[in-house]
C-alpha cells in the first residue's frame, strides 16, 4: 500500500513518514501544495494524508483539484483549525476524514486502515483470504493454516498487495508502484529478492503452492 504524505511541517512530516513506513506502508512526501497535487494526479496512491495550510496551494484546494479531476483517494485532512465549521468545510471539499493536530500516530494509523478497507474494491473485511492462507490487517497477523508466519514490515506489504490482486499478474513495475517509494531506483533485484523471501515462508514448507512466477511478465497469487 502506497500512502500520499503532504505536510510543509518538517517535523510531523517526518513523524507521520517514518511511522507509516515503520508500519509496512510506502510513502511519499510533499512539502507544498503545488507539489501534492502534481504527485496525487500522476502516481497511484491507496491513501492521502494532507494539512490545510500549505505554501503555493491549500491543501483545502489541492484537494477539489484532485476531486474535480476524477481522482478518487481516500484523503484524510490534518488541521489545527477545531470549529465544526471548519471540518464540515474540510469534508465537504472531498475529503473523508479529518484529523485535528495535534494527533496520536496511531488514530491517524487506524483511520487510514479504515479508508483504504472502506475504499478498496478488493475486499471490505479486515482480512483477506486464500486457501489456507490469511492476513489479518487489523492484527497484522499471516496464518497458513494453524501456523502463524512472521513477516517483516515489506514482506507483509507485498503479501498484501499480491492478496489485493489475486489471481492476476502483477508485474515488477506494479509492484515497485505499490510497495516503495517514488525515489526507490528501479533498477535492481530487490522485487526478485523480496518476492523470495516471502515464498520462503508463505510457500517453502507447504501445500499448495501459492505465488507463482509468470515468466517475462511478472508474479500472480494464486490457487493451482
Amino acid at each position: 500500500m502506497r500512502i500520499l504524505v503532504v505536510e510543509d511541517d518538517s517535523k510531523i512530516a517526518s513523524f507521520v513518514v517514518n511511522g507509516l513506513r515503520q508500519a509496512g506502508y510506502a510513502v511519499d512526501h510533499a512539502a507544498d501544495g503545488q507539489q501534492g497535487l502534481h504527485l496525487a494526479l500522476t502516481e497511484p496512491y491507496d491513501a492521502a494524508v494532507i494539512d490545510v495550510m500549505l505554501p503555493k496551494m491549500d491543501g483545502l484546494t489541492l484537494i477539489q483539484e484532485v476531486r474535480r479531476q476524477k481522482v478518487n483517494i481516500p484523503v484524510i485532512i490534518l488541521s489545527a483549525r477545531r470549529t465544526v465549521d471548519d471540518r464540515i468545510k474540510g469534508l465537504q471539499t472531498g475529503s473523508d476524514d479529518y484529523l485535528i493536530k495535534p494527533f496520536s500516530f496511531s488514530e491517524l494509523l487506524a483511520r487510514i486502515q479504515a479508508l483504504i478497507r472502506r475504499g478498496g474494491s478488493a475486499a471490505q473485511a479486515p482480512r483477506l483470504e486464500l486457501g489456507d492462507l490469511s492476513l489479518d490487517l487489523l492484527s497484522r497477523k499471516v496464518m497458513r493454516g494453524d501456523t502463524e508466519i512472521l513477516l517483516q514490515p515489506r514482506e507483509f506489504a507485498l503479501l498484501e498487495y499480491l492478496l489485493r490482486q489475486s489471481g492476476r499478474v502483477v508485474s515488477k513495475t506494479m509492484i515497485l508502484e505499490h510497495v516503495w517509494e517514488l525515489d526507490f531506483d528501479p533498477q535492481t533485484n530487490v522485487v526478485d529478492v523480496l518476492v523470495c523471501r516471502l515464498r520462503n515462508k508463505v510457500d517453502r514448507d507447504f501445500e499448495p503452492k501459492l505465488i507463482h512466477t509468470i515468466r517475462g511478465v511478472g508474479y500472480v497469487l494464486k490457487l493451482p
